[in-house]
């Protein structure tokens, strides 16, 4: 039978995780905005706060002038120290790994990427993540010896069981195995356009709004549901799959196993090929997006004609999600009104035009680094324990 006091100790454990993971999910608060969001008394807050600061497990800054407390000075926030641990996010892409490192006060202190070959095999793909890694940290003098997880985004589907090595699909296993025998830490896996979309919910331009639909255009076509304030990934891991909507079942056949799919007429090698049946042969997307941004007519016509097929699939994802925000990233995103406007006049047209809502439809804050980043926020949202090291001591 348990002492009152380890009763008290365990109640304590439980209120510092609660401020612990409100930190790492929200970033910087004040003592205001903790208690609002704990639900703990002001009276335990300013307790437990107290202690974590005495641990060194905690900092606290001065607030911004943006968020006074009223009159006088504003309020100080506490955030986690930033010393205290890094996270590592990874974007395995079709020809590129990008890297980014957040410490435990989500700054993003280091960002790097390296090619990959077009016919790069798993082994290849994990010796460059890795080399990727240790590379970027020495630049930067950080110390891996601190790291407490990576997050790393794939392409394709990527299903939702435990975070473990075994939850990985068998084409990135090798990947995985390797991080993990290299770093010794805990690896959370999840397709890297929905973690795009998490990376824009978290830090980008939808950080104000719970209900958003993220797309991702490049190459492929992929995209992320942010419902509720929580990013929604199905029963099966296929949550956002935009690219893979059928717009003709008779249509070119896909990896998928489908026909017509969205992604094959408006990916990036649809594009591409499409511009050559026109007789103009460009040799990779940069070079289609350079010419657009030149106002090539051929190239703006496929590309418009791209946008629309992409509007009119999003405005069926409209109807039905109902969002407060439509988020284009991707390359082809910075093409601005060429693509933006056709996906606006789809959804106004299609998506229940007699509805008297907004939808507003914007370009991605976040650029190229997105996934990597939003493989940092699957961490800090769903670490399923605190790390040892920020746990609260136990006598």
């Amino acid at each position: 039978m348990s002492s009152p006091t380890d009763a008290l100790q365990r109640l304590r454990r439980v209120h510092e995780d609660a401020v612990l993971s409100t930190l790492r999910a929200a970033g910087a608060l004040s003592r205001a905005q903790l208690t609002e969001r704990t639900g703990l008394s002001r009276t335990t807050m300013f307790a437990i706060v107290s202690g974590l600061l005495e641990r060194s497990v905690l900092i606290e800054t001065e607030g911004s002038a943006a968020e006074p407390r009223g009159r006088g000075r504003p309020a100080a926030l506490v955030s986690l120290n930033p010393d205290a641990g890094l996270l590592l996010g990874l974007d395995l892409g079709r020809n590129r790994v990008r890297l980014a490192v957040a410490n435990a006060a989500h700054q993003v202190v280091a960002t790097a990427s390296a090619d990959l070959p077009g016919d790069a095999g798993p082994e290849e793909e994990a010796e460059t993540a890795v080399r990727l890694v240790r590379e970027g940290a020495a630049e930067r003098g950080l110390s891996l010896g601190a790291l407490e997880a990576i997050g790393l985004g794939l392409v394709g589907v990527v299903d939702d069981p435990p975070p473990q090595v075994a939850a990985v699909p068998a084409r990135y296993e090798p990947l995985a195995r390797r991080l993990e025998d290299e770093f010794g830490v805990r690896l959370a896996v999840d397709n890297n356009a929905r973690l795009a979309a998490l990376a824009e919910a978290t830090w980008g331009v939808g950080r104000s709004v719970r209900d958003m639909v993220y797309v991702r255009w490049s190459i492929g076509i992929g995209g992320g549901f942010i419902t509720g304030g929580r990013l929604l990934r199905g029963a099966h891991g296929a949550g956002g799959e935009v690219g893979h909507v059928s717009l003709d079942p008779e249509g070119p056949p896909c990896h998928c196993g489908s026909r017509g799919c969205l992604e094959g007429r408006a990916g990036g090698r649809g594009l591409l090929e499409a511009c050559a049946a026109r007789g103009l042969s460009l040799p990779a997307l940069d070079a289609l997006v350079a010419a657009a941004q030149d106002r090539v007519p051929v190239v703006c016509d496929v590309v418009a004609s791209a946008a629309a097929d992409l509007g009119r699939v999003l405005a069926g994802t409209v109807t039905q999600l109902d969002p407060a925000l439509v988020v284009i990233g991707g390359e082809l995103a910075g093409l601005g009104s060429l693509v933006l406007d056709p996906i606006r006049d789809a959804i106004a047209r299609q998506a229940l035009p007699r509805s008297p809502r907004e939808i507003a439809v914007v370009p991605a804050d976040l650029g190229v680094n997105a996934s990597a980043m939003g493989a940092i926020a699957l961490l800090l949202h769903e670490e399923p324990s605190i790390p040892a090291h920020l746990r609260p001591a136990v006598p």
